[in-house]
């Protein structure tokens, strides 16, 4: 059975308890378990398949209890490092009345940035399985070169390589930084995750067909884009495939794009996708493939959290065929 790894940050979102403020007005917060890449391995594991999160976290009590919320979302820990050299990151989250976030992170440098390159192991990857990245933890540091060295070990193995930008302005030094260094790693990718609102920034092309165009570049075979309510398009080179969203109450739009991407590869694993035959699953699938991952993504906003809004399989069918 095939495995999705996903490397990069794993983090205590403080979510405020209030709507409509400001982080300087808010008074009390929820702690929450979040991190965009342990939030796609709890997904792929929630929906039936084997998932392994790759990161290291502080030696310290949030620390202990990411752990304990990974393993009880079943992902595996054992490449979960553990130092004494930096604290367990922290993301202060304050939610706008229509559910969008404002993100104030404490990270210099968190736990996960000090992931050395050397400490991913030569045969954790065999053929068949997933890596997941996004872009949070490609900042300079030990981690992004621990990234570089799992995607060639991955591609090495005959796995698939999936990307997700996923944009966060704040962790950067300026704009120029995230943008480069998110052009730096696309050509790595086999399966590349952008939304309507990260399309333009990446690429630098207003053109909405030249832009998601541009992105096949270097290893890429499939974008997938994603347009909140409106649904999702998965692009190939010669073709793209349309869907629809659902229409649900949103609470809270946190990790809603890490549930539709951990519900998209769930299925992928589901059609036993390797390097070869990725396009050609995409090709026969597309339906079912983007209507789960629509309901995954949907139905996590009307729940506070990434997840722990996570739904059930049984509550994504009954969206579907409601």
């Amino acid at each position: 059975m095939s495995t999705l790894f996903s490397i990069g940050e794993v983090l205590i979102d403080f979510v405020a308890n209030e709507k409509g403020k400001g982080l300087d007005e808010v008074e009390a917060f929820t702690k929450l378990p979040g991190g965009a890449p342990a939030n796609v391995a709890a997904a792929v594991s929630k929906y039936g398949h084997q998932s392994s999160m790759i990161t290291k976290l502080g030696k310290d009590g949030f620390g202990d209890f990411l752990i304990g919320v990974l393993q009880d979302a079943g992902v595996n820990t054992d490449k979960v490092f553990r130092t004494t050299e930096a604290s367990t990151g922290l993301a202060f989250v304050s939610l706008k009345e229509n559910g969008e976030r404002d993100f104030a992170f404490y990270r210099k440098p968190s736990a996960d940035l000090l992931l050395e390159a050397d400490e991913i192991g030569e045969d954790w990857f065999a053929k068949g399985d997933l890596l997941h990245f996004c872009s949070v933890d490609l900042v300079e540091s030990p981690m992004k070169y621990a990234h570089v060295k799992a995607i060639e070990l991955v591609k090495k193995s005959g796995g698939v390589v999936s990307f997700d930008p996923n944009i966060r302005l704040p962790l950067w030094d300026d704009e120029k930084a995230c943008q480069s260094t998110v052009r730096e790693f696309l050509p790595k990718a086999n399966i590349v995750k952008v939304s309507d609102e990260e399309l333009e920034f990446i690429t630098g092309i207003a053109d909405e067909k030249q832009a998601l165009q541009s992105l096949f570049t270097g290893d890429v075979k499939v974008v997938v884009y994603t347009k909140g309510a409106e649904g999702a398009e998965i692009w190939l080179k010669d073709k793209f495939y349309p869907s629809e969203g659902y229409r649900v109450e949103a609470i809270d739009t946190t990790g809603a794009g890490d549930a539709f991407i951990g519900g998209f590869l769930a299925k992928l694993m589901e059609y036993n996708v390797n390097d070869e035959n990725i396009e050609e699953v995409i090709r026969v699938n597309y339906h079912d493939i983007l209507r789960f991952a629509n309901a995954s993504g949907a139905l996590t906003t009307t729940k506070k959290g990434a997840i722990s809004g996570l739904p059930t399989v049984a509550e994504i069918n009954g969206l579907i065929f409601q």
